[in-house]
């Protein structure tokens, strides 16, 4: 059954066609993904859908009583209000829910009115509670304002960050339980972990309908059943998540790029057709001319556009950037202590971590913005400790997540090239409109003031001001929010091909596997681990060492057990049997000759396989290897500690023996 069905939208920004003729169906409980470039419409087709906006035509019908949530990018709270008010207020269904339900039951208490018609409305409004999040809704907007990161409920909106406003919107609408839940870039200023919660909260919490715009890969593989695309005002569906969408999308492009071959083919009959006959046509003649021509008249498909992305980079010295017993440390807690990193040519790190444990504030210690002070952890602000080594020959490209290098006030044009008309780029130069075409702007948009336009949008000029440098050290803190895929793509390509080194601050971890030779992870306390490999390798890294510091202590557990004399064992040693003379086997002595050889040639495996997956390289070239890689190490470890376990047991045996 529809919650939703849009028949015929048409959009238009001035001379802008946003939408050209979209029709639109959302089903009850059907999870939607929406994707497309910046600019293209998809926040304006979700606004319009969930009644925010009106199209120019066209129809929308709604399921009567239906309540449709929206996560808009930038939303809008009573500066007052604290967090927790704005969470509670998502609840005004469950509210209604349970105060219709309290009333039938006072009610049919009473025994006034008809019985059976107050038990059929109590069984109806037990339902609604129940599907709006059960009758212990306080426990459960707790846990989701834990979730996804509010650290302060009770503080007011107007004292919160952009991000800690956008993630107390998601917790109102994850609360409010809608029949359709608009999600646009729900994944923005989130961290990884969070992110992770929120993709199998929606898989398998929500109970709604779901229409996801979103740049995270991960989420829209994960989560959506139907992928719509927006491409020049017209929408497309296809069943399944992202990767399906690749491959019927590739079907699709290959069939207007057969369509169109045979329509060239088909022009180019009929024109050798038609000069070939004389001047006096038939009427069969004209019909053929006609139809040539209308085909010659009919636009062919246009061509899929995709951002250039291109940096130029300049020689690298012996030392690009190192960081030596770095504390970084906020307000008295300390976020970083005792950091020992050093960057070399090629790598490219990918630093994760919840929100607030310091990844930013890494970065400014390393662009300089922060000076070392003797206040150390009590004094207040930001505070640093130690050394930040930069390369004599370092050249750092720096992309804040708060794109604050860009005059909103300005057009496009004026902040990559100011009053200029050409911009120096690799040492050449060049027009700023095919510039700024590289990056998917079309010409007659460059005198368009940045803050007209999208976040998307407005990333992508921050790229595009940034580029203009020749560089060897690229530092991006969170780069993926807002962007779309495709650029995300050629963003991957070109630090893939850097032949420099990066920092990457991101939350994408479909990104980090493409592009991470290794991850910088903060752990909380101070702790920074750093992991070999992409995201999915660190994500095993993670798992084998929990599992280790488990069996560690499962096994300390044991020994101290083991250590405690039973009684019956303590009365067998306080009177041996006589003759009893424990001694080992011929077989056991053998054993024992040979099993030292095999415990260093167990290590040495062990050894081996670590400094393989040490290495970088093996990430950037050879990243299906990773896995099997590391299940190997574990055997390998699992051996190495069964033959020194064997070791111990066999040598206690004979220096019994030996004593007896």
């Amino acid at each position: 059954m529809p919650v939703l069905t849009a028949h015929d939208l048409h959009k238009a920004f001035g001379p802008q066609t946003i939408l050209d003729g979209v029709s639109v169906t959302i089903r009850t409980g059907e999870r939607v993904g929406l994707v497309g470039l910046n600019g293209s419409g998809k926040s304006t087709l979700a606004r319009i859908l969930a009644g925010v906006e009106l199209p120019d035509s066209g129809t929308i019908s709604r399921r009567r009583g239906a309540e449709i949530g929206v996560l808009s990018q930038d939303p809008v709270f009573e500066p007052s209000d604290t967090a927790r008010d704005v969470v509670l207020a998502g609840l005004s269904a469950w509210h209604a829910a349970k105060a219709r339900h309290d009333e039938v039951s006072r009610s049919l208490t009473a025994g006034t009115g008809d019985a059976e018609a107050l038990l059929s409305e109590q069984t109806e409004a037990a339902a609604d509670v129940e599907r709006l999040g059960g009758w212990d809704m306080m426990h459960r907007v707790d846990a989701i304002i834990g979730h996804v990161g509010v650290t302060r409920p009770d503080a007011p909106m107007s004292v919160l960050s952009g991000g800690d406003r956008r993630r107390v919107a998601l917790a109102r609408l994850l609360v409010s339980r809608p029949a359709l839940a608009v999600l646009d870039e729900p994944s923005n200023h989130l961290d990884v972990e969070t992110v992770e919660w929120l993709e199998r909260y929606l898989v398998e919490e929500h109970p709604g309908a779901l229409l996801l715009i979103t740049h995270d890969r991960y989420l829209l593989d994960r989560v959506v059943e139907r992928t719509l695309e927006i491409d020049k005002g017209k929408v497309y569906s296809y069943d399944g998540g992202y990767e399906e969408y690749l491959e019927q999308k590739s079907e699709r492009l290959a069939l207007e790029a057969r369509t169109e071959s045979n329509r060239q083919n088909f022009l180019r009959t009929e024109l050798e057709w038609l000069r070939r006959q004389p001047k006096a046509r038939t009427g069969k003649q004209k019909a053929r001319i006609q139809r040539a021509e209308t085909t010659k008249a009919a636009p062919p498909p246009k061509a899929e556009r995709t951002a250039q992305l291109s940096v130029e980079s300049v020689r690298t010295g012996k030392t690009i950037l190192e960081l030596k017993k770095l504390g970084l440390a906020v307000d008295g807690k300390w976020l970083v202590r005792g950091l020992d990193f050093s960057l070399t040519k090629g790598e490219r790190v990918g630093i994760v971590g919840r929100n607030g444990t310091g990844k930013t504030t890494m970065l400014r210690a390393i662009l300089g913005q922060l000076d070392a002070a003797s206040g150390g952890a009590a004094a207040e602000g930001p505070t640093m400790e130690g050394e930040v080594v930069l390369g004599k020959n370092s050249s750092v490209a720096y992309f804040d997540q708060h794109r604050s290098g860009l005059d909103l006030d300005k057009s496009i044009f004026e902040n990559i090239a100011g009053s200029h008309t050409r911009v120096e780029v690799g040492g050449r130069s060049m027009d700023v409109r095919s510039y700024l075409e590289r990056f998917l702007f079309d010409p007659n948009k460059a005198r368009q003031p940045v803050g007209s336009l999208s976040g998307g949008e407005r990333a992508r000029v921050a790229l595009a001001k940034m580029l203009t440098q020749s560089v060897n050290v690229i530092i991006l803190d969170e780069p993926t929010n807002d962007l779309d895929v495709m650029t995300l793509a050629a963003l991957e390509e070109m630090l893939i091909e850097l032949e420099g080194s990066a920092l990457v601050v991101t939350h994408d971890r479909w990104f980090l596997n493409r592009v991470a030779t290794s991850i910088l992870a903060f752990e909380g306390g101070g702790r920074v681990v750093r992991y070999a490999g992409n995201y999915d390798a660190y994500r095993e890294q993670r798992a084998h060492a929990a599992l280790e510091a488990e069996a560690d202590a499962a096994a300390r557990a044991a020994k101290a057990q083991a250590a405690e004399p039973r009684p019956a064992q303590a009365a067998a040693k306080a009177a041996p049997r006589a003759g009893d003379k424990p001694k080992l086997t011929f077989a056991e002595r053998a054993e024992l000759e040979a099993i030292v050889g095999k415990i260093d040639t167990a290590e040495q495996k062990v050894a081996e396989l670590e400094a393989k997956l040490a290495d970088p390289t093996l990430y950037a070239s050879r990243g299906a290897d990773v896995a099997g890689l590391l299940s190997e190490l574990e055997r390998e470890k699992q051996e190495a500690a069964r033959l020194v376990s064997r070791w111990e047991e066999l040598e206690t045996k004979r220096e019994a023996a030996g004593k007896a």
